[in-house]
């Protein structure tokens, strides 16, 4: 096995003329403590409070089909996914969810929008949480049934305001100011569901403009303490949905605001799940979870990079330590490069180096270079879990209601 050096040995002309330039460096400030707000349950999984902030994401295909929809949040649970959410447009959808909600191994929220009835068929079908648009239900009496039948099955709702859903009055009071449309639309309807001595609801107000968004939420944290469900609505494909939901998302974050997130995206749910994930990885709210790193190929690149870290992505999706893994194009920075790495992959013509640290511990035939990988990402974990015993994996694990 080898253990070369990725440090030369050689006097660098620095070693005599360097002095810091920056002797007054600042301290930096860590990240603002949490928003304080009230924690309540989503079938097993707590959201608010001291719970860590959950991933969810929605189904799009037809509820009414039993069978897709038990498969689809299948897919999503293996993905990670915390709670998932499905439309109930009619009485048909409604019913499907005897079938689908005991099928299903995460708590699932029935989207209600228009008929009130829809809602309270959903909670007498067992789901674990209601979400609906005060805007659009009617009638303030109709609220009040939905309330009424969620304390009778001790079941939270969210309150998911958004710019399709803001009353007219409110509209009419305050034109061409979204952000404020959204925060008084919530508040208004957090008032009726006072009024009934409920107050196990969380609350969105989301917004097409990252910006609009950040800055609804932002108010809505200030003037209230429940919890938040954080998202960016109609955020568009892939790449685009993710680069704003990232923005938006990963600044409230940051801030301490937020206890639930869904990453909306035209494209493949589990994107949204992945998403969601590395939102709350790059905020430092989510440990549990291997952080590849790979840097984005040049001209030095002799290899597949894109393919070789597909591939690494692929072989670490099931584990839960937080290691860091690195993918590298190159022998000329990779281990330098990532050498905060808990375990690394270089790689030229031929052959590939497997790294710790600033360390080449192993040199392979390219062949063999996955499997050289694996083993080593093998014996980092058994590192990682000895030096750690209390390590529980998921952090939902930790929080099951009892």
């Amino acid at each position: 096995m080898l253990h070369e050096s990725n440090t030369s040995s050689e006097a660098h002309f620095t070693d005599e003329l360097y002095t810091p330039f920056a002797s007054d460096w600042p301290s930096i400030a860590g990240r603002p403590p949490r928003r304080v707000s009230k924690k309540i349950w989503v079938g097993n999984v707590p959201v608010g409070g001291d719970a860590p902030v959950s991933v969810q994401s929605m189904l799009v295909n037809d509820t009414r089909d039993i069978k897709e929809s038990i498969y689809q949040i299948q897919r999503l649970a293996d993905a990670g996914v915390d709670i998932v959410r499905l439309a109930v447009p009619d009485a048909e959808a409604a019913e499907a969810l005897k079938s689908i909600v005991p099928a299903s191994p995460v708590p699932i929220v029935a989207d209600i929008h228009f008929d009130y009835r829809l809602a309270l068929q959903s909670a007498d079908n067992g789901v674990h949480a209601i979400r609906i648009n005060p805007g659009n239900i009617g009638s303030k009496d109709f609220v009040r049934k939905v309330v009424e039948k969620c304390k009778e099955r001790e079941l939270p709702i969210r309150i998911g305001v958004n710019g399709g859903s803001v009353e007219k009055a409110i509209k009419l009071a305050y034109p061409k100011q979204l952000e404020r449309q959204l925060v008084e639309s919530a508040l208004l309807n957090a008032r009726i569901l006072e009024d009934e001595n409920f107050d196990q609801f969380k609350i969105s107000v989301k917004a097409s403009d990252p910006l609009q968004a950040v800055t609804a939420y932002r108010e809505l944290a200030r003037r209230c303490d429940y919890p938040l469900h954080l998202g960016v609505t109609e955020a568009g494909t892939l790449k685009r949905g993710i680069s704003k939901s990232a923005f938006a998302l990963g600044m409230l974050l940051y801030e301490g605001i937020g206890d639930t997130i869904r990453v909306s995206l035209t494209a493949d749910s589990v994107e949204e799940v992945f998403a969601g994930h590395e939102i709350l990885r790059s905020v430092g709210l989510r440990q549990e979870g291997v952080n590849i790193i790979s840097c984005p190929a040049c001209g030095r690149c002799e290899v597949d990079l894109h393919g070789l870290t597909t591939e690494v992505e692929q072989l670490v999706a099931k584990l839960d330590v937080p290691l860091t893994v690195a993918v590298m194009g190159c022998f000329v920075n990779g281990p330098g490069e990532a050498e905060h790495a808990d375990v690394g992959i270089a790689g030229g013509i031929g052959q590939y180096y497997i790294f710790r640290g600033e360390d080449r511990i192993r040199r392979v035939p390219e062949a063999e270079a996955l499997d050289a990988l694996k083993e080593e990402i093998a014996r980092a974990t058994e590192e990682f879990k000895k030096a750690n015993p209390d390590w529980q994996g998921s952090k939902q694990a930790q929080l099951i209601k009892k």
